[in-house]
């Protein structure tokens, strides 16, 4: 199943099956009012696995009163205010070359930076082959597909990254990684925004990116969930960036050095992952400006798809 958070005509957020093949959405909150298990989508994620099948009975093509054609409706962010969010660093050829651009960033001259770019990779740092890295993001800054955002005054080098994301379920502790699938609820596409040129100076204080990356709406969301049983292999999903209806990059989801469920089960080590998190699987290979020293104009479109799930589409304001 695509399940979406949506408005219709200003309203409350409702939930709303998805249906791509004809553009459209079922309100499911408005079609059942009465079901507390459907009146959001964290509902439904805490009302658990019980709920999500009694949603599959749902006949969401007999519930003509409660469909929506795309263009009547704004789509918000699946889960609008995660409870939590983290992020990782799981694909090591973004790893090495954003290193290495984030070393030309931080050049005290312009030829210094051109002489770092046309330098050999650095090799992927041990620590990532150790243990999984990540860091938590603000779940107070999240925005949903059609987002305009007004860039921070403080950066100039304006990026974004395509990442692969989950929400979570079934709140535990300890999960052991056989069984951290089934604490996956679906999936979805995460555009990271970054201030690169505030991220090169915050990042040597080993305490994260800090203003490089949380800024009003700069995570972004969406378009929908997709539940785990219509992705097939997370691990083998095509990946495209499109910027001003250029194609940047393409790629795909495989490789991660840490799977999500390595990264649920690391995670929930002697820590409850409650139901309703958020897991960036961190930057797929070639899936930011930074990797290839290519940045944001002012007024940029910007179009992320990952293959399975469908398109994550915002733009920055000019």
């Amino acid at each position: 199943m695509k399940l979406a958070t949506f408005t219709l005509n200003g309203g409350s957020a409702k939930l709303g099956i998805v249906d791509t093949g004809r553009d459209l959405i079922t309100d499911v909150t408005g079609a059942l009012p009465r079901d507390a298990d459907f009146a959001s989508m964290q509902a439904l994620i805490e009302a658990g696995p019980a709920a999500l099948e009694r949603l599959r009975t749902f006949d969401a093509a007999g519930e003509t009163a409660h469909q929506h054609p795309f263009g009547d409706i704004r789509l918000l962010a699946p889960v609008p205010r995660p409870i939590q969010m983290r992020d990782g660093m799981t694909f090591p050829l973004h790893i090495r070359q954003g290193l290495r651009g984030l070393q030309a960033l931080g050049a005290a001259n312009e030829e210094e930076s051109r002489r770092i770019l046309a330098s050999d990779l650095p090799p992927l740092p041990e620590i990532y082959t150790k243990t999984p890295v990540w860091y938590f993001t603000n779940h107070l800054c999240v925005s949903g597909p059609g987002t305009e955002i007004t860039w921070p005054a403080f950066s100039q080098r304006r990026d974004f990254e395509l990442e692969l994301g989950v929400f979570t379920w079934q709140t535990a502790a300890d999960i052991p990684v056989e069984k951290a699938a089934d604490h996956i609820f679906g999936y979805t596409i995460f555009n990271d925004f970054s201030a690169r040129d505030r991220q090169s100076v915050e990042m040597p204080g080993m305490l994260g990116p800090g203003k490089g990356k949380s800024f009003d709406k700069s995570n972004i969301i969406g378009p929908w969930i997709v539940t785990p049983d219509e992705i097939g292999d997370p691990y083998a999903l095509k990946t495209q960036a499109i910027v001003d209806g250029e194609s940047w990059a393409a790629g795909d989801t495989s490789g991660m050095l840490y799977s999500f469920e390595e990264l649920i089960a690391y995670l929930s080590q002697s820590e409850t992952i409650h139901a309703g998190e958020f897991i960036g699987s961190g930057t797929v290979e070639n899936g930011c400006g930074l990797e290839m020293n290519r940045y944001l104009d002012k007024g940029a479109k910007i179009r992320l798809e990952i293959e399975r799930i469908g398109a994550l589409e915002c733009s920055i304001a000019p």
